[in-house]
């Protein structure tokens, strides 16, 4: 587990890294808002496509192979970035890294095939703890290296403003880092099946699926949400995503354009958030969970986002900045999980993974239509209107989780 949790940290620290220096990358090359929040929904968009293809890869080759996979997409796409003299080079290589982000899928596979059930929710929660902290610690230092500026003290002496090179490099290095550590260190943990068993299970799939078009199982997912309030959790699930998909997709826009702030400013701001949202997830969503249930975590969330996005147009300064993204960042630390926990428990056992993989297909085309829709608002409307209009979704989220807590009580 260690030598998992090495390797996943390492990566994901790189990503931590250039999460604050995408937007301001994209503006130097002069982009619109439209197209900075277009460059971050292409992660999300392929990752959509590509995820359920890299567990179904990791079950038949292996969890090792799909994570080096990942983690040597992960080294070009950064260097892509610090090579990129055009906005669409930007949007190519966050697309790359969406449809190759197999670590996703591979990683809390590995960690099942490694625990027994009795240490399962340890092992994912050491999983979360390295994608918190490698995010939490990359965007501390990603704005600071930008304004530190390596390049000109070790490349070009005439390189001046902000360093949008040297942060992407050094991500690639631990992408490569990563890579090199589970290719010698990383032992296989899935049992490979056999060419004449994978042949078998093979026959046995086709013959299960005879007479079944793709039509007939896009509608046997589709009964699961015929089952009662799994409708109106999803929808929920949706609507939280999609809110918070504004904040993370033109904070760094709106801190620009209010503040003139730069990357380093950003990437504290970013780093605070998940400070927030680690404390919230990891030590307060247990016992909240115990006194409340998590249909009352759920209204509580839907205030607390409503809150932040109210409160980001009238910030004039530092701690009304910091007090709007507390409430963001508590809301969905909160929120995302209750939700997650109460569509188990309100699925029967033969419908729980359809009624979890439909949520988290919602999460993800959230994560793809949120971005844009925020972007379409600040570049058409205002700065604000993205900030505005989310208060008026989480105020819908709002009365959807009370008529929720009323039907599961």
């Amino acid at each position: 587990m260690g030598r998992l949790f090495t390797c996943i940290f390492i990566d994901l620290l790189g990503f931590g890294l250039i999460v604050p220096l995408l937007t301001f990358m994209a503006l130097r090359l002069e982009a619109s808002p439209v197209e900075v929040t277009l460059m971050i929904a292409s992660y999300s968009l392929m990752q959509l496509f590509a995820a359920p293809l890299w567990g179904r890869a990791s079950d038949r080759w292996g969890r090792k192979p799909v994570l080096l996979i990942s983690f040597a997409a992960t080294t070009t796409a950064f260097l892509m970035l610090a090579f990129a003299q055009s906005f669409w080079v930007l949007v190519a290589a966050r697309a790359l890294a969406g449809a190759l982000s197999g670590d996703l899928s591979a990683a809390p596979a590995y960690v099942a095939d490694i625990t027994s059930p009795e240490r399962r929710a340890r092992g994912m929660g050491l999983l979360g703890a390295a994608f918190a902290l490698s995010f939490i610690v990359g965007a501390s230092f990603g704005g600071y290296l930008s304004e530190l500026n390596v390049t000109a003290m070790l490349f070009d002496e005439t390189a001046t403003g902000p360093d949008y090179f040297f942060p992407p490099l050094l991500s690639a290095g631990l992408s490569m880092s990563a890579f090199f550590f589970a290719l010698f260190f990383l032992p296989e943990s899935h049992k490979i099946k056999s060419k004449a068993e994978r042949a078998d299970a093979a026959d046995a799939a086709r013959a299960a699926a005879q007479g079944r078009g793709i039509g007939d199982r896009i509608m046997a997912s589709l009964k699961a949400l015929h089952y009662p309030n799994l409708f109106l959790v999803t929808v929920i699930l949706f609507l939280v995503g999609f809110v918070f998909a504004h904040m993370e997709s033109t904070m760094a826009l709106w801190a620009d354009f209010a503040f003139g702030w730069s990357a380093r400013e950003v990437g504290y701001l970013f780093a605070f958030a998940g400070i927030i949202a680690v404390i919230f997830q990891a030590g307060l969503l247990g016992p909240l969970t115990r006194l409340f249930g998590e249909a009352r975590l759920i209204v509580l969330s839907a205030i607390l986002l409503g809150s932040g996005m109210a409160l980001v147009p009238g910030a004039t300064g530092l701690v009304q900045i910091l007090v709007a993204v507390a409430c963001l960042a508590a809301g969905f630390g909160l929120g995302n999980p209750s939700i997650q926990s109460l569509i188990t428990k309100l699925s029967r056992p033969e419908i729980a993974g359809v009624a979890l993989g439909m949520g988290q297909a919602a999460s993800s085309l959230a994560r793809v239509i949120g971005p844009l829709w925020a972007g379409f608002l600040f570049q058409q409307i205002g700065p604000d209107w993205p900030y505005i209009a989310g208060a008026c979704f989480m105020a819908l989220v709002f009365f959807l989780a009370l008529h929720l807590q009323r039907r599961v009580t």
